[in-house]
C-alpha cells in the first residue's frame, strides 16, 4: 500500500527561496546567521527565514499574518523576536510580537490582546531585557499616531519559557517618541544578493504542466509563462506585470493558452486577458478579446472559456478535464419560502463544436442548471479547485462559509454525481485546499498549511498524508498537476516546482 510520496527533482531552486522578495535582513554575526523577512502578500502571510551565512541553509521558517517591521536575535539564547503589524485602514494598529525558537521553528505570539499592537522597533538591552517601540493602539483623533510610537521595556528572567500571549497592555505602556517607518528592502535585497548570487524573488506558482519531451511549464507571480528544460535550467520566461494563472497546452505542444491575472481597480471590475504563447520562445501568437471568463482544459484537450465573476477574483470552481464547461452562478430558488433568496448553483455548458486550436467561448444559450453547489441544508459552500473523473463524476474542494472564518471541519473535498449533485463521499478537514488533481485511483490534495493528502477515488478514505518539505523546511503547495499514475508536479508558494512520485 502506498504510504507517502517523494520529491524527485526541484525546478527553480535557489538561495533564500523561501522568502521571495526580502524587505528586512538582520544578521547575527556571533552565530553566523541571517534572519530575512519577505514581502507581505495581501490576504496572505509574510515568510521569515533564518539562514546560515555559510551554506545558506534555512534553519527555521515561520509565516506571519502581518508585515514584518523589526527583528532581533537574543544575545545568548537561540531565539529571534519578530515585530509585526499594520494599520487596519480605518482605526487600529494591529500586530503581534513573535518569539521564534530557532531549534524547533516554533513561533510564540506574546501579546495577549486579540488585535495585538503594531511592533515597529526591537532591541535587546541585555539577556533579560527587551526594548520595544509599538504604535499607538489606534489613530482616533490622533494624526501623529502614524509617525510616533510608545517605548516599552519588558524584562523576563528566562525568555525561553515565556508563555504565549503573556504581554499585557500594561507591559506595553511607555513614553511616546518619534517612530519613523523605514524601508529596509533595498538593504535586504543587497544583502541576500551578495550572499546568494542565484537569488531571485519568485513567488506563488499558479499552474504547472509537463510536456512530452520533459520540459516543464509554469505560471507564477510576475511571470506570464516560463519553460524549464529537463536539465532544470530555464529555457525562457516572459515577465508580466502580475503573472499568469491557468495553462492549456495545444495538442501539438507548439503553443499554450495562458490566462493572465489583473487586479481590479477601485470599484472597477477588470477582465483577465487570455493569450496564446509560443512554446519555442514565449512570444505571443494570438489572444482572445478580454471578457469575464476563466480558461479551462476540457477532457478532449481543447481550451475553453468558462463564465467568471466580475469581482476581480474569479470563481475558483475551476474544473479541469471536464466533458462540459462547469462554472458557478448565483440563482434565485423557485419554490422557496423567500423567493428573493439567491444561492450558488453548479452550471454547465455543453461543448458545441469540434475541438479547435482556439478556446471555445461560452454559448450562454446552452447553459444548463445542474444542482445546488451546497448539498447540506443551511450551509453556504465556497468553491475550490476540481476535476471531472473518467466516470463522469465531479471531485472538488471547497469550504463552508462562516462569519468568523474557517471553522474546524469546515474544509471539504467531495465526489458528486453530476445528475443531481448527490455526494458519493465527503472528506473534511480544518485547512483550506490550495490545489487538487487525480489519477485513475487517487485524488491528491494540497493544503494551505503545507500538508498533502491522498484520498482513494472510490470511497474517499485517506491513503496517506504527509507535510510537504524541501530541505527539511515546510513549503505550501499552490498548484498540482498529475502527469501519470503516481507521478505529479507541485508548484509552491516560494516559486519552486517539485517533480514527485508515490513510494
Amino acid at each position: 500500500m502506498t504510504t507517502s510520496f517523494s520529491v524527485d527533482r526541484i525546478f527553480g531552486d535557489r538561495a533564500f527561496a523561501e522568502i521571495g522578495d526580502p524587505v528586512l535582513a538582520v544578521p547575527d554575526e556571533r552565530r553566523d546567521l541571517l534572519a530575512v523577512a519577505g514581502r507581505h502578500e495581501p490576504g496572505g502571510t509574510t515568510p521569515v527565514g533564518v539562514y546560515g551565512t555559510g551554506d545558506l541553509a534555512c534553519h527555521a521558517l515561520v509565516r506571519s499574518p502581518y508585515p514584518v517591521h523589526a527583528m532581533a536575535f537574543h544575545p545568548t539564547l537561540p531565539l529571534l523576536v519578530i515585530g509585526t503589524g499594520r494599520y487596519d485602514g480605518g482605526y487600529f494598529f494591529e500586530g503581534q510580537l513573535l518569539l521564534l525558537h530557532l531549534g524547533t521553528s516554533r513561533a510564540v505570539p506574546l501579546i495577549e490582546n486579540e488585535l495585538g499592537r503594531q511592533v515597529l522597533e526591537l532591541a535587546w538591552l541585555d539577556e533579560q531585557t527587551l526594548r520595544l517601540v509599538v504604535a499607538p493602539p489606534d489613530d482616533w483623533k490622533d494624526k501623529s499616531a502614524h509617525l510616533e510610537g510608545h517605548v516599552a521595556v519588558v524584562r523576563r528572567p528566562d525568555w525561553t519559557t515565556v508563555p504565549e500571549r503573556s504581554l499585557t497592555g500594561d507591559d506595553l505602556i511607555g513614553p511616546r517618541v518619534p517612530a519613523p517607518r523605514p524601508d529596509g528592502s533595498a538593504v535586504a535585497r543587497r544583502t541576500v544578493t551578495e550572499l546568494g548570487a542565484d537569488w531571485e524573488p519568485r513567488r506563488n506558482v499558479s499552474a504547472v504542466e509537463a510536456l512530452s519531451d520533459g520540459r516543464i511549464l509554469a505560471t507564477l507571480d510576475g511571470v506570464r509563462l516560463e519553460c524549464r528544460l529537463p536539465s532544470r535550467e530555464r529555457a525562457w520566461g516572459v515577465p508580466d506585470e502580475e503573472g499568469g494563472r491557468e495553462i492549456v497546452v495545444a495538442r501539438d505542444e507548439g503553443s499554450a493558452w495562458v490566462e493572465l491575472r489583473r487586479r481590479p481597480g477601485m470599484r472597477v471590475a477588470v477582465p483577465w486577458p487570455v493569450v496564446q504563447l509560443s512554446l519555442a520562445d514565449g512570444s505571443q501568437l494570438d489572444a482572445v478579446p478580454p471578457s469575464f471568463v476563466s480558461l479551462v482544459r476540457c477532457a478532449d484537450g481543447r481550451p475553453a472559456l468558462a463564465p467568471a465573476g466580475r469581482d476581480g477574483v474569479r470563481s475558483r470552481f475551476h474544473v479541469r478535464r471536464g466533458s462540459r464547461v462547469y462554472f458557478q452562478r448565483t440563482e434565485r430558488q423557485p419554490g422557496r419560502r423567500n423567493p428573493r433568496r439567491r444561492e450558488p448553483w453548479v452550471m454547465a455548458l455543453e461543448l458545441q463544436r469540434p475541438p479547435t486550436a482556439r478556446p471555445d467561448e461560452p454559448h450562454y444559450a446552452a447553459v444548463q442548471r445542474m444542482f445546488p453547489f451546497s448539498w447540506e441544508p443551511g450551509e453556504t459552500h465556497i468553491a475550490g479547485p476540481g476535476i471531472e473523473t473518467a466516470e463522469g463524476t465531479l471531485v472538488h474542494a471547497g469550504t463552508v462559509y462562516h462569519g468568523q472564518g474557517l471553522q474546524p471541519g469546515g474544509s471539504f473535498v467531495v465526489r458528486r454525481e453530476t445528475t443531481d449533485g448527490r455526494p458519493l463521499w465527503v472528506f473534511r478537514t480544518d485547512r483550506g485546499a490550495t490545489a487538487l488533481d487525480a489519477d485513475p485511483a487517487t485524488v491528491y490534495v494540497g493544503y494551505d498549511d503545507g500538508e498533502m493528502v491522498a484520498l482513494d477515488l472510490g470511497d474517499g478514505s485517506v491513503s496517506w498524508r504527509q507535510y510537504l518539505t524541501v530541505g527539511g523546511v515546510s513549503v505550501v503547495p499552490t498548484a498540482l498537476t498529475v502527469t501519470a499514475t503516481g507521478r505529479f508536479l507541485i508548484g509552491t508558494d516560494d516559486g519552486r516546482i517539485l517533480e514527485c512520485s508515490t513510494v
